[in-house]
Parts: C-alpha cells; sequence; structure tokens
C-alpha cells in the first residue's frame, strides 16, 4: 500500500503545473538578438538570468517572424498587438504620405513622442481597459521603442536625446514624477558607464574572435590606434547607448517603476514593458560575431541576474510571468577592410531609379523617399502626366531587379490585389500595409544590408538570421520544457492575454501557446 502511495504521489509529482493568473507580466524584449545566441554563449551564462528562464520554463527553440520587415518598431508593434505588419500598420520608423508627399514619422507629434499613428491596441492598453486598477508601464531607452510598447497607456519612459535623463512626453503627463526628476537631477544612471569598456572575462575564453578592440567609451579614436572597433561616442546617451551601460540602466529604472507604482502589489494584474535598446545598437555597430557582442551577452546576463532577484523579492515568483524575447535577429558582418559587395547604397538606388524615370517618362520628381526596402512614387506627378500606376509600379520593380543585392521586388498593386499563400511574396505581403507602404518593395540577397553609419550588421530581411529570436516564458505555475515547433511571434500578446484572463487585444491573429495557456 505504501509502495502505490509513493508511486501515486510521483505521477503527479510529475504531472504540469497549472498556469496561474499572475499578478504581474514583464515583457523584455532584448534588441538583436539571435536565438541560438543563447546556446553560443553558454559558456559563461551564470544559473540566475538567461540560463534561469531557458532552463526552468517553458523555451520555444522555433520561435519566428513571418514577414520581412523585420525591423524594431515593426516588430515590437508585432509582440505587443498579436498581429502582422498587414494589420497593425507599422511598417517602419517613417513612410510618405501619398496626398502631400510630406515624411510621416510614426511617433512624432506636437506634444512630443507618442501614438500618434498606432492604429491596433496593444496588450497593455486592452489590461487596463478590461481590469480597472490594472497598471501598464513601459520603459526603453529610446523614444520609438517605449511608444509602441507603451501604446495609448499612461506610463511610458525613455532617456531625453538631449540632457540623458528620464523622461515622457506631454502626450502622456505634463512633467514626470518627482522621484525620477530626483534621479535625473543625481544622474545616478551615469554611474554605470566606465571609462573604458574592458572584457568582463578572460579574452582567450570568449567564442567571438573578430578583429575589432574593445569600444572607448569616451573620445573614440587616439592617436596611434587602429581598428574600427573604436566608435566616437559624442555625449552620455551615445555612451549608453552602444556599451552594456545602456541595458543596465534600464533594468535597474525597471526595479524602481516596480516598487513607485506598486506592481504586483494587489489583486488586480499590472504588466511591465522593458526594450534593452543599447544590445541592438552594440550588434549593429560591431557585428554579432564581435567580441563586444559576446561581452554584452554576459554583462546583460549579470543584470538580468540582478533584476529577476530583485523582481521575485518584490513579488512571490509563482505569481510573476515574465516573456523574453527579441524584436529580430541580425545579418552577418559586414568586413569594413572587405569591398562593398554586399553592401547595399540605398541613396543612389535612389537616384538611379529617379533618372531611369525621367528618361522613361519625361523629367521630374519622380521618386519621393526610399527608406527600409521601399521606394515611394509621386502619385501626384504620375496622375499629372496621365499614367497609369500599376504600369509604372510594374516597371519600377522590374528595373530595382537589375541592381545587384537585390533579389526580390513586388510592386504595391501586386500585393493590394492577389493574395500570396507561400514563399517570398507571403512574407512581403504580411510585411504590406496599403495606406502606407511604398509603391515597390524590396527584399534584398542573403548578407546584403544597406550602407549606413555605424553599421555592421543589420536586420530588415526574411531570412532565418533576422526572423528566429529566442522566447522564454518563466513564472506563474509554468513548468520546464522546451518546444521545438515553429511558433509565430503573433501568438506572444494572446497568450499572455489568456494568462491574464483577459480578451486578446482588437487586431491579434496569432494563436495562444497551448503548452503554458491549457
Amino acid at each position: 500500500m505504501k509502495k502505490l502511495l509513493l508511486l501515486l504521489l510521483g505521477a503527479l509529482g510529475s504531472l504540469p503545473v497549472e498556469a496561474a493568473r499572475p499578478r504581474l507580466v514583464v515583457q523584455i524584449v532584448v534588441g538583436s538578438m539571435r536565438a541560438e545566441d543563447l546556446d553560443r554563449y553558454a559558456m559563461h551564462l551564470g544559473e540566475g538570468g538567461f540560463r534561469r528562464l531557458a532552463e526552468g520554463g517553458a523555451r520555444y527553440a522555433g520561435a519566428c517572424y513571418d514577414y520581412q520587415q523585420t525591423t524594431t518598431p515593426v516588430s515590437l508593434a508585432t509582440l505587443t498587438t498579436g498581429a502582422l505588419p498587414s494589420t497593425h500598420g507599422v511598417i517602419g520608423s517613417r513612410w510618405q504620405d501619398y496626398t502631400d508627399n510630406k515624411t510621416v514619422w510614426l511617433t512624432d507629434g506636437r506634444q512630443g513622442p507618442g501614438p500618434y499613428h498606432l492604429i491596433a491596441p496593444t496588450l497593455g492598453e486592452t489590461l487596463v481597459q478590461q481590469v480597472p486598477g490594472s497598471r501598464c508601464v513601459t520603459v526603453a531607452a529610446e523614444p520609438e521603442s517605449a511608444v509602441v510598447m507603451g501604446g495609448r497607456t499612461d506610463r511610458v519612459y525613455w532617456l531625453d536625446p538631449q540632457h540623458c535623463g528620464w523622461t515622457t512626453s506631454y502626450h502622456y503627463a505634463p512633467e514626470v514624477p518627482e522621484w525620477i526628476a530626483r534621479r535625473n537631477r543625481e544622474r545616478y544612471h551615469l554611474s554605470f558607464v566606465a571609462e573604458t569598456w574592458r572584457t568582463l572575462y578572460d579574452r582567450s575564453s570568449y567564442r567571438n574572435t573578430r578583429h575589432w578592440d574593445i569600444a572607448v567609451t569616451g573620445q573614440g579614436r587616439k592617436n596611434g590606434e587602429s581598428g574600427p572597433g573604436r566608435l566616437t561616442l559624442a555625449d552620455d546617451r551615445e555612451r549608453l547607448l552602444y556599451t552594456p551601460a545602456g541595458n543596465t540602466a534600464v533594468l535597474d529604472f525597471a526595479k524602481q517603476l516596480i516598487v513607485q507604482n506598486k506592481l504586483g502589489a494587489d489583486a488586480e494584474p499590472d504588466l511591465l514593458n522593458i526594450c534593452l535598446d543599447a544590445s541592438r545598437r552594440i550588434v549593429e555597430a560591431y557585428g554579432p560575431e564581435s567580441v563586444e557582442a559576446e561581452d554584452m551577452y554576459y554583462r546583460l546576463d549579470r543584470d538580468l541576474d540582478d533584476f529577476l532577484t530583485f523582481l521575485f523579492a518584490q513579488v512571490k515568483e509563482d505569481e510573476v510571468l515574465v516573456m523574453l524575447t527579441s524584436d529580430h535577429g541580425t545579418s552577418p558582418s559586414y568586413d569594413l577592410a572587405a569591398t562593398a559587395a554586399d553592401r547595399f547604397n540605398a541613396r543612389q538606388f535612389e537616384v538611379i531609379v529617379n533618372g531611369f524615370m525621367n528618361v522613361r517618362y519625361g523629367v521630374g520628381d519622380w521618386v519621393t523617399d526610399y527608406n527600409e526596402n521601399c521606394i515611394w512614387l509621386n502619385h501626384n506627378l504620375i496622375y499629372e502626366r496621365g499614367l497609369n500606376l500599376a504600369e509604372v509600379q510594374n516597371e519600377v520593380a522590374i528595373f530595382a531587379m537589375q541592381f545587384g543585392g537585390v533579389s526580390h521586388a513586388l510592386a504595391a498593386t501586386a500585393m493590394r490585389t492577389s493574395y500570396f499563400g507561400s514563399g517570398y511574396a507571403r512574407r512581403l505581403q504580411n510585411s504590406f500595409y496599403p495606406r502606407r507602404s511604398g509603391d515597390v518593395v524590396l527584399n534584398l540577397m542573403p548578407g546584403w544590408i544597406e550602407e549606413r553609419d555605424r553599421c555592421s550588421s543589420s536586420s530588415g530581411s526574411m531570412y532565418g538570421y533576422d526572423t528566429e529570436v529566442p522566447l522564454l516564458f518563466y513564472g506563474a505555475g509554468i513548468a520546464p520544457q522546451r518546444i521545438r515547433r515553429r511558433v509565430d511571434m503573433t501568438s506572444v500578446a494572446p497568450t499572455v492575454a489568456r494568462l491574464l484572463e483577459i480578451s486578446e487585444p482588437a487586431a491579434s491573429e496569432g494563436d495562444p501557446l497551448e503548452e503554458i495557456t491549457e
């Protein structure tokens, strides 16, 4: 009888623990982190940071974005709304208004950065609307990241580009709370900036061996120094954004947001959004194969350990849900010492396309803008000349295919009038929002990126190095497990909504992840 009882207890102990409604959800987005990075850098990861989340909760090894425009604002909108860009309407940081040919910036407005052009409601908006007393707080180093994640909630913070203090805009509040103003006066967050960024561990133990030296965080390159790794960082904000200190400062500020806003302190669930933009800036500037990128992850691992320890001291571990993922991966590094064979000169491309149209249709300003794989044409001029818009778009798409590095080019008319159920066209169409996207949308060949300053690696393609990201859920009774099936990132918002026992965000298209919600 005793033996039977032990067997029954053992069987019950092996059953998955039912996920409880969390009192606090913490969503952490690590900029430009590839899915493989958790395993690549496992050698120096401690027990309390990335490893704690990956081994102690649900790890989805097949998580990916199912569209081509894998840039930060686009993917943050997907994470927070559960929708594809073709539905949530965020297609980049800017686009052209076809009526007056003026540039529209995603978060710009008269009252400072705000959600003026966001269309689909976010998870945070849904939570505070459906559960009176719930709070949603968002923090990021950059205003665009904070605004897209926070949406139309009222506690959204970022680093002021001018004074490098924590701030918000008048759209959200006339001023920051006094405790934030006091921290800004003390300049506490700048204490994390070291004069010189040195490796955390012995250099010989690092997996990456890329040629760059660890960056000087102050004056940049000195006399006699060589190597492209030494950026000139002009001010305090850049010293945060381009070094691991930026991640440290954001997570430290997030700890204070938990305390000051009493997140998780009552029965109504709260949401804390954290976007770590410094990791993206570092990977872009130095490349994913660099020692800088590797060292940044080791330092971030320690910062996560510290943050999670603090978090679970404030709210019980089984009453907190931590979700960690990335906005996108990143391309292989472009070697500055090599030829420019894999660099796409966007400005040159724009000028040549306009020249082609001058020859084809007569002199005029035919191209109004090129940005993030999209060409916008002057519709007013096209109509004035009595031209057929669809035919012009198709001709430009065909012409674009002659450029080195361009693998695909689709006209807007084709994406408006056709349905692509598979292949590259489906991912382009998933990124396409008719009212905002360009007349022709490009995809570059594998490894190609647009030529930009401080850019050795970039995102914005449909390839695995950009679309595949880590996805971890920890706490709130979620059993340790590793799921290898393919998971669309539109599933994140509806999954968290179900765990919070609220409705999915209105535009959500993804399916909740059954392994942790059933």
